[in-house]
């Protein structure tokens, strides 16, 4: 049997939804380490597309589904325990908190990336994670009034 290749990776996880969180993440990893990493976002055509070489999964995007959430939930419980991440990386959005707060239960270190499109006012998945997440990163020297705790950079 051969293992996938995420038991064979340095653990280490990046999710997000698809279009332009998925796009800034891939923007957040050095080059050195991309192929390292397993991607778990939302199926579509953009996301099979950009992840097309490398490690991922796909993951139910639950919208405003409560059902959809559970499933998510259920699947990322499941993620979690084949790929055991030592880190998350995360762009948000709502999709990825199940996965990101089942990882801080079980000591992944958390690193989340507010959006670039949030130039003064917060998100939600941001709002949320920014208790939890080991590293918040912003992307506007705007955005330090609401989460005076992050690190400001910029993916630009």
């Amino acid at each position: 049997m051969k293992l996938p290749k995420a038991f064979l990776t340095s653990n280490i996880v990046g999710i997000s939804s698809g279009g332009g969180h998925l796009s800034e993440l891939l923007a957040s990893i050095p080059g050195d380490i991309k192929d390292e990493i397993t991607y778990i976002t939302v199926k579509n055509g953009h996301t099979k597309k950009s992840l097309k070489n490398v490690n991922h999964y796909f993951i139910v995007d639950p919208h405003t589904s409560k059902v959809k959430y559970l499933i998510n939930l259920i699947h990322a419980f499941f993620l979690f325990i084949i790929i055991r991440p030592k880190v998350i990386i995360s762009t948000g959005a709502g999709i990825v908190i199940p996965f990101m707060m089942i990882g801080k239960l079980f000591g992944s270190k958390l690193i989340f990336i507010e959006t670039g499109a949030r130039v003064y006012t917060a998100s939600k998945s941001g709002e949320f994670m920014y208790k939890y997440a080991d590293k918040f990163f912003v992307q506007y020297e705007t955005l330090l009034k609401k989460y005076p705790k992050s690190i400001l950079g910029s993916l630009h």
